[in-house]
């Protein structure tokens, strides 16, 4: 009936099974006295929330369980010092198929040394079943390159930019707007 990480864990220690208890939410740098540590099983906890830096200091973590809790997403950055991180269970959890969840799937898919299961989207309704690898490629899918706008009409101007309408016929065009310039060559 554990409710959060004990604070009590040997230094030295390779294994954790913190499985079966009441952690809802893991906070940051958790982990960060037990550097040892290759395997961690959080399942069936109710996790709703890791902070992005929660796993710090796990750089030899080889194996991370956290599958069935209630994690919809990962914050950008959670995953980031799992170097040698070989298998991740993440089955029997509501992910949430939104932009959110774009973090997760280009972490696993850089990472592709990873062994992985169970990323499936559970919401929205419109993609329940479906992987999250093709929910983010239907993503990009909804905005075809070819009906993408064509630089540099869409840059936000003023109708009496003066600098911009000198420039707008050159081949190398600059326009300093709010500070910012931008070059199109073309």
């Amino acid at each position: 009936d554990l409710k959060k990480v004990p604070s009590n864990i040997p230094p030295d220690i390779v294994k954790l099974d913190l499985s079966n208890n009441k952690i809802r939410q893991l906070r940051a740098k958790e982990f960060e006295d037990v550097n040892e540590l290759k395997v961690l099983n959080l399942n069936s906890n109710g996790i709703t929330y890791i902070d992005p830096a929660a796993f710090s200091g796990l750089n030899n973590l080889e194996e991370l369980d956290l599958s069935n809790n209630s994690l919809q997403n990962f914050e950008y950055g959670v995953l980031e010092d799992l170097y040698f991180l070989k298998i991740l269970w993440l089955r029997e959890n509501p992910w949430r198929c939104d932009y959110n969840i774009h973090y997760l799937f280009y972490w696993l898919k850089h990472h592709y040394n990873v062994h992985y299961n169970g990323l499936e989207c559970k919401t929205p309704e419109e993609y329940k079943g479906w992987s999250v690898g093709k929910y983010v490629r239907s993503y990009y899918e909804e905005c075809p390159k070819d009906k993408l706008p064509i630089y540099p009409e869409t840059f936000d101007l003023d109708k009496d930019d003066e600098e911009w309408e000198r420039h707008k016929d050159q081949s190398v065009q600059t326009v300093k707007k709010h500070g910012v310039i931008v070059t199109v060559i073309g």
